[in-house]
């Protein structure tokens, strides 16, 4: 079996952490030069990450999170954003290749005429669906580099966005996404994997 075959399958939702386990900034730092790699529609990287671990604003979230215990016990809480105004920074992410001479002028002007006209108009329901698509995407990476570099997570949908909007300052223009929870999982009464279906109820080919 493979390492990652061992990542994949050793990463868990910890629904536990153990109490007051620091996270290093370094450590976070590590997790998101990695995260960067993330795919991502037209290259916009639509995600954005808030990270918590000052105690009053956390003990914000966890109010915002319905009080739930994972909240109090990680060494932080993410919050996981999405930008729905993502694609209007196709200019300035493409510029580089511009001056590279890897894009001509002329695709370059392509380039962001087309990712602008395909946004605007697919209009504002389609533009939260993509920050929503693409932040997620980028987050299930997250977990997994955090779990290759010894930390555990927990995604999290059960929090009231408003009271998490306040709490954290985040503007209109982002959509809070998901939470995860990150520490060091308590595992001393960790249930049992949960059922996993066989891949013939959730794979057709035709």
């Amino acid at each position: 079996m493979s390492n990652f075959t061992t990542l994949l399958k050793t990463r868990r939702s910890a629904n536990k952490f153990l109490m007051d386990v620091e996270i290093p900034d370094k450590d976070l730092d590590d997790i998101f030069n990695l995260v960067k790699y993330a795919p991502s529609a037209f290259n916009l990287q639509h995600t954005h990450y808030v990270v918590v671990k000052d105690p009053d604003l956390k003990e914000k979230v966890y109010e915002a999170a319905n009080k739930q215990y994972k909240v109090h016990t990680a060494s932080a809480v993410i919050a996981v954003l999405g930008d729905l105004e993502a694609y209007k920074d196709v200019a300035m992410l493409n510029e580089g290749l511009l001056n590279l001479g890897v894009l001509s002028k002329q695709e370059y002007d392509m380039t962001v005429n087309s990712t602008l006209a395909f946004y605007e108009e697919r209009g504002e329901t389609f533009q939260r669906e993509d920050a929503i698509r693409n932040a997620s995407l980028s987050a299930m990476q997250m977990m997994l580099i955090a779990k290759d570099l010894g930390w555990d997570t927990c995604p999290m949908i059960g929090f009231d966005p408003e009271a998490l909007r306040k709490a954290l300052n985040i503007s209109e223009a982002h959509v809070p996404v998901m939470l995860i929870a990150i520490g060091k999982e308590d595992s001393s009464n960790q249930r049992p994997r949960g059922y996993r279906k066989p891949v013939a109820e959730f794979v057709k080919y035709l």
